[in-house]
């Protein structure tokens, strides 16, 4: 533990991004996991609403510098392959 009350401040404050960025990232999972069950079991038009949903929770997380954009991109690309694979 630090001595120095700036860096005892420091501690605390990283904690607390921690604790965002964490929740952040569970939330992206979970968003992207809804659309690969939704996906695997068939539900084209579910699928493509929750696709939306988890989008906005990829786009918020790279605007919050949680994750890269470009990891964004990719996770979305991904994820729209999976989707576009039910309509062939």
């Amino acid at each position: 533990m630090p001595n120095i009350k700036s860096s005892i401040k420091s501690v605390r404050k990283d904690e607390q991004r921690h604790a965002k960025n964490v929740a952040i990232k569970t939330a992206i999972k979970k968003a992207s996991r809804k659309v690969s069950d939704a996906v695997s079991e068939g539900n084209a038009d579910e699928a493509k609403t929750l696709l939306d949903a988890a989008y906005k929770t990829i786009d918020k997380a790279a605007k919050r510098n949680v994750i890269h954009k470009n990891n964004a991109a990719r996770k979305k690309s991904h994820l729209a392959e999976k989707v576009n694979s039910l309509a062939k």
